[in-house]
């Protein structure tokens, strides 16, 4: 029996625009393909992911290495608000679950973000439980954050579904023993729990 829900946040419940709002920032023009690409390989942010860079550190080397036409305090004021937004729908359809489910969030954030998320959004109050990346040294697909999790949550995976829009991370969840689903978005959610006849 499903006791817990456990999500990831961009993508899925939060809006993150950094590949649109970078593209007008660099040098050379670049496709959103080629930008996601790019950000997925940067070692820069993958570091500010696991909290192992400050948010000075990281905003100057990507300054330099991305070759961005702004400083870096400028770059850091714009980079936090590329967690833009819940989507449409999200806190609505938490709610409802919420009765019925434990409700988790584990995220590949960091410090910027995750302050934007809790502060300014009200992501985390939507959640029994809310881990990010940067918080535990790990990010996914590494099992070990997901190991996290479930110690923090305190029940065995076969008694959480978890969502995520990147399907290596959901293939992880699943090998630890979750039922895990690739889903775009709210509607995606939405969509799974009502064909596992969970909404």
């Amino acid at each position: 029996m499903v006791k817990v829900l456990l999500f990831d946040l961009g993508g899925v419940l939060v809006e993150f625009s950094g590949v649109r709002e970078v593209a007008p920032l660099l040098r050379l023009e670049a496709t959103e393909a080629e930008i996601v690409k790019r950000w997925s390989r940067c070692p820069h942010t993958k570091a500010f992911g696991l909290g192992l860079l400050s948010r000075e550190d990281f905003a100057e080397r990507f300054v330099r290495d991305w070759e961005l036409d702004l400083p870096p305090g400028h770059f850091l004021q714009a980079f936090r608000s590329w967690s833009s937004r819940l989507l449409p729908g999200a806190a609505e359809l938490l709610a409802s679950l919420r009765p019925r489910f434990r409700l988790a969030a584990l995220s590949n954030s960091n410090e910027l973000h995750w302050e934007r998320n809790a502060n300014d959004l009200g992501v985390n109050d939507l959640f029994d439980l809310a881990i990010s990346s940067h918080q535990v040294g790990f990010c996914k697909p590494d099992p070990r954050i997901y190991q996290v999790a479930l110690e923090r949550l305190g029940v065995p995976p076969d008694q959480v579904m978890f969502f995520d829009d990147v399907h290596a991370n959901v293939v992880a969840a699943a090998q630890l023993g979750m039922r895990a689903f690739q889903v775009d978005g709210v509607e995606g959610v939405r969509e799974r729990l009502t064909r596992e006849r969970l909404l």
